[in-house]
């Protein structure tokens, strides 16, 4: 009997194409659209979001083009609990999480994982740039990077456990995007040409603080930026707005310029400071999930990204107690924040990963 693959379909051009060379290589597939919101839940009113009903019908299309079924499964109140309250709830708190991260762990490879097995599915398949192999020697299965350095995803996969590498199986993983474009375009696929989505997808318009202040059925009040030393430099416009690092939208004008280098809940501010003052060396990680190796007893050395368009920079990762990590990098990284992920890597293999819970104080 044939091998059975749930195919991860988005309505995009990658997901698409990872369906037909599932099909290809003789897999009996079936696929399957998540159905995360209504554009009413995020307060927009745009046909093409990630949920629309343009995109369920691309998805639809595709897969009827390659005479494989088709089924949108809903997980909206899943979604809404463990991505977009989270969301909401780490602004509110300082934090700035990484809702992409959240949707593969517990949508794409837990909740739609299970849905897999109880349809006796062999494989879910999904459109992401990486690959998996297994070490012959160790047997563990491994998350690389993908071939294409540009569109590699591995980042935001280091979640993935073993047993969910063992049934998940990336396509695309080797091959460049404009090949993936190629086959579309070259089968006659509706969404050859679409664009790739850039945004988070609850927030198509990139104006974070409006979809938190409308799902929370809140607003966040005014409070002082101040500087290191505490001197007041105006009036902010809620806690939601800010993010270390970040430069636009201060609304200020100052004698030189001036960066977010936290956010103090309990007073109500957000401190600036210069670009300099941003860099540190030194995190801890916890809700660590290990990939290539299965503990860390001792200091081992690797790459590390702290963010998904972070270039990977030399660390040493020691083990803490209650499974945390301490990364200590060679040079200091700019603007290391709470709630992103590390993720650690040797070479194009991913050790594994962490969410940031601890980072050094900059003032």
């Amino acid at each position: 009997m044939n091998k059975k693959a749930l195919i991860a379909m988005s309505g995009g051009v990658d997901s698409s194409v990872a369906a037909f060379l599932m099909k290809e290589q003789g897999y009996e597939c079936i696929g399957a659209t998540m159905k995360l919101y209504q554009n009413d839940d995020i307060v927009i009113n745009k046909e093409h979001t990630c949920c629309s009903l343009d995109d369920v019908e691309d998805a639809r299309a595709v897969a009827h083009s390659m005479g494989m079924d088709h089924y949108v499964m809903n997980f909206k109140e899943h979604f809404k609990e463990q991505v977009m309250d989270k969301f909401v709830h780490c602004y509110e708190c300082g934090i700035t999480p990484n809702p992409c991260i959240d949707c593969n762990r517990y949508l794409k490879f837990e909740y739609l994982y299970q849905r897999a097995q109880e349809l006796g599915m062999d494989y879910v398949v999904t459109g992401h740039y990486a690959q998996i192999v297994q070490d012959e020697t160790t047997g563990r299965y491994l998350l690389k990077k993908a071939v294409d350095a540009s569109k590699d995803q591995s980042y935001v996969l280091y979640s993935l456990t073993q047993d969910q590498l063992a049934h998940t199986q990336f396509p695309l993983g080797g091959m460049p995007k404009s090949e993936t474009r190629a086959i579309a375009e070259a089968h006659g696929f509706v969404n050859a040409k679409k664009h790739d989505s850039q945004d988070i997808c609850f927030v198509p318009d990139g104006n974070y603080a409006k979809f938190i202040e409308q799902h929370a059925c809140k607003t966040y009040p005014e409070g002082d930026f101040v500087d290191v030393h505490g001197n007041v430099l105006g009036r902010h416009k809620g806690i939601i707005r800010y993010t270390i690092g970040q430069r636009k939208g201060l609304g200020l004008a100052l004698k030189e310029p001036m960066y977010v280098m936290d956010v103090d809940i309990e007073k109500n501010q957000v401190v600036l400071g210069r670009n300099e003052d941003l860099f540190s060396k030194r995190l801890v990680a916890d809700d660590v999930n290990l990939i290539s190796i299965g503990h860390i007893d001792t200091p081992i050395r690797v790459t590390a990204k702290v963010r998904y368009r972070h270039t990977e920079a030399p660390a040493t990762v020691n083990p803490l107690p209650d499974g945390k990590i301490e990364v200590i990098f060679n040079e200091p990284q700019r603007a290391i924040t709470k709630g992103q992920a590390v993720v650690l890597y040797d070479g194009d293999i991913v050790v594994g990963g962490g969410t940031i819970c601890e980072t050094e104080k900059l003032y």
